[in-house]
């Protein structure tokens, strides 16, 4: 990999990231037009899943030193009504973080596997997330105050698929939380909050994977150069992104998403 590829699929990663697109789809699309082994895409990808954590970080600072401002303050720890507002909102998002940890311990081999599987996957998961995207917009359900344990979970179990090349995590997870009837303007913050730790999680794995192989062995070709170019490029684009699609998801505006996902969708099967 070069570092003018490294650095096109790092902008692409950070633009598609938060945008309702999927990330994972569209850098498996570009991969496969620049001639990259899926094994060599997957840990590249890592690598730009850590730059948008790491500009999610940037962006909702704010709401991260809240949570744990509150999980620190002083409160009674014997019953949920005690605790005050930060800690609950910390607990929903570990709940929603249990089904893609599942999926990552005891599934790690197969996701791998997917990503080498050709185009044919990502475009057929593309649809799949325009579907949701179309769903969230028409449907019009009854307006929840908060996020409850049981949605955080739910919208969980749509991160959880959404590991599939092609299927969008934010797209995924804001459709879900909005079709159980929470508030755009939490669905956006919550979705982007609640992915940082499972990245940096399959992070360490593969760091794991570095010391046991070796460095050339589990870098798969790729270049120290490339990295930090798609690094960097990723980090910026996606602190930019994350800002717009805020934005974007507040003005309920995902319909033109839904219409781009069937486009690049039925291309990408045309293509594999």
């Amino acid at each position: 990999m070069s570092w003018l590829q490294a650095l096109l699929l790092g902008i692409l990663q950070g633009l598609t990231e938060f945008l309702p697109v999927s990330s994972s789809g569209h850098l498996a699309i570009l991969s496969h037009f620049f001639g990259l082994s899926g094994e060599e895409s997957l840990t590249f990808t890592v690598v730009l899943h850590v730059a948008t954590v790491c500009s999610t970080l940037v962006v909702l600072w704010k709401e991260i030193v809240w949570i744990f401002r509150d999980l620190f303050a002083r409160q009674s720890w014997r019953s949920y009504n005690g605790l005050n507002e930060g800690t609950r909102y910390a607990i929903k998002l570990i709940i929603s973080m249990i089904p893609v940890a599942l999926v990552g311990f005891f599934f790690k081999d197969k996701v791998e596997e997917v990503f080498g599987s050709g185009l044919r996957i990502v475009g057929v998961m593309l649809l799949v997330t325009a579907l949701l995207l179309a769903f969230s917009y028409y449907a019009k359900p009854r307006q929840r105050a908060n996020i409850s344990g049981f949605h955080a979970f739910i919208i969980g179990i749509g991160q959880a698929l959404a590991v599939m090349p092609g299927l969008s995590r934010s797209g995924t997870t804001i459709a879900t939380g909005l079709l159980l009837g929470n508030r755009k303007e939490k669905m956006a913050q919550f979705s982007f909050l609640m992915v940082i730790v499972p990245v940096l999680g399959e992070a360490l794995l593969d760091a794991k994977d570095v010391f046991e192989q070796g460095f050339s062995t589990a870098m798969n070709g790729i270049s120290p150069v490339a990295m930090i170019v798609g690094f960097i490029a990723a980090f910026i684009t996606g602190s930019l992104a994350c800002k717009w699609m805020i934005n974007i998801v507040k003005k309920g505006k995902l319909i033109w998403f839904a219409l781009y996902c069937v486009v690049v969708g039925v291309i990408a099967i045309i293509f594999a």
